[in-house]
């Protein structure tokens, strides 16, 4: 059983930083790339970062700048540095993963999200 377990967000102030972390865990084989896509009030869930399997970065555009994905492979962690918080980055950000697995073979996972709330 894979689970996906994000923590990090919390309610700031417009300006600050946030960590976002993502664990993944279970009979894990190998990790293809893992993401953060967030979900705002009355919107539909996008892609904000993505890192894949050899490190490759990509960004949505209203994040470039503010937002770094990394990630420690060794503890199949990915992370997600937010600068520069704006009220518009209020959302779940939930954590993407597609894994291999030897039961199941490469399958997507989502996390249960972590809500980052930004007040002005």
């Amino acid at each position: 059983q894979v689970q996906l377990v994000e923590s990090g967000g919390g309610l700031v102030q417009a300006g600050d930083s946030l960590r976002l972390s993502c664990v993944a865990s279970g009979n894990i084989f190998s990790v293809n790339g893992m993401d953060w896509y967030r979900q705002a009030p009355g919107k539909q869930r996008e892609l904000v970062a993505r890192i894949t399997q050899d490190g490759s970065t990509n960004y949505a555009g209203s994040v470039k700048g503010r937002f770094t994905i990394s990630r420690d492979t060794a503890k199949n962690t990915v992370y997600l540095q937010i600068d520069s918080l704006e009220p518009e980055d209020t959302a779940v950000y939930y954590c993407h993963a597609d894994l291999y697995t030897l039961s199941m073979g490469y399958m997507h996972y989502w996390g249960q999200g972590t809500q980052v709330t930004v007040s002005s």
